[in-house]
């Protein structure tokens, strides 16, 4: 299996502070509060490190952080962020270079918590399955954030929303490179393994609500959205022109509002 997932920086940073504000604190604190020091966290698919800048302050200490990306640039961004654990303690950081669909429980050695943000949905089925094996035998917590649930609500509301919603959640859900992604379904699959295994999992909605602050990351994030669905769907493209242009301008006059809906997931062990 390979999983490769391409983004950049730019992005990720953009996205930070609404993952930070979607993001749910109250399963990292429970997750927390199960933890004995000190505590070592596996977090895949680290990207710049948003994951550790919000996690690390609500966890106790003394931390470890292990990153893992198959991306060593965005690894390097990342291993240099600052980060200090609830009781105002810096943490270590190392990094790991490798493709996650090859992950197994022995690279999550002495891992007290697993953590990802935005990754499940991107996954195949298979992969999925993998992560929870290695969690299951490293007896580790899992808490996988912002998985997206297939759900965006637009205010004000167009005739285009549902059929661009359907068109990209096809796309979340494509055949690529003979991997069927989950999209939509990654975090129902991954509970259903977990409980299947007798560990308890606990689930919190944590949504984008993105307003005039947000203009930047609208115009990105809307970009991307219609992209997929055109992707999916070809006949699409001339609708996707004009409700983009209509969209831009609303977006100018501070005149849209968007959630996009996600899910936390977190799991322990009996």
């Amino acid at each position: 299996m390979s999983v490769v997932i391409p983004v950049s920086a730019d992005w990720l940073t953009l996205r930070e502070d609404a993952d930070a504000g979607a993001r749910s604190r109250a399963l990292a604190l429970r997750a927390g509060r199960m933890l004995r020091p000190p505590v070592i966290v596996h977090d895949l698919g680290s990207g710049t490190g948003s994951m550790v800048r919000w996690c690390a302050p609500l966890l106790p200490g003394p931390q470890t952080w292990v990153l893992h990306d198959w991306n060593d640039a965005l690894l390097d961004h990342a291993a240099k962020a600052s980060a200090r654990d609830r009781h105002g303690a810096p943490i270590t950081v190392r990094t790991r270079v490798g493709e996650l669909g090859h992950l197994r429980g022995r690279d999550l050695g002495g891992a007290s918590l697993v953590t990802a943000s935005a990754l499940l949905d991107v996954l195949s089925a298979d992969e999925v399955a993998a992560i929870v094996a290695a969690c299951l035998e490293a007896g580790a917590s899992a808490l996988f954030s912002l998985s997206v649930t297939g759900r965006v609500t637009l205010d004000p509301v167009d005739p285009g929303d549902g059929v661009f919603e359907r068109a990209f959640d096809d796309h979340q859900r494509r055949t690529l490179d003979d991997r069927r992604l989950l999209g939509p379904d990654a975090v129902a699959v991954m509970a259903d393994l977990f409980r299947s295994a007798g560990w308890s999992v606990r689930l919190a909605d944590s949504p984008w609500r993105l307003d005039a602050r947000d203009r930047a990351l609208i115009s990105e994030w809307l970009d991307g959205w219609l992209g997929a669905a055109v992707e999916e769907r070809p006949a699409l493209r001339e609708w996707a022109a004009e409700y983009a242009r209509t969209r831009a301008a609303q977006i100018a006059r501070d005149g849209l509002r968007v959630v996009v809906h996600h899910v936390d997931l977190l799991a322990w062990p009996p």
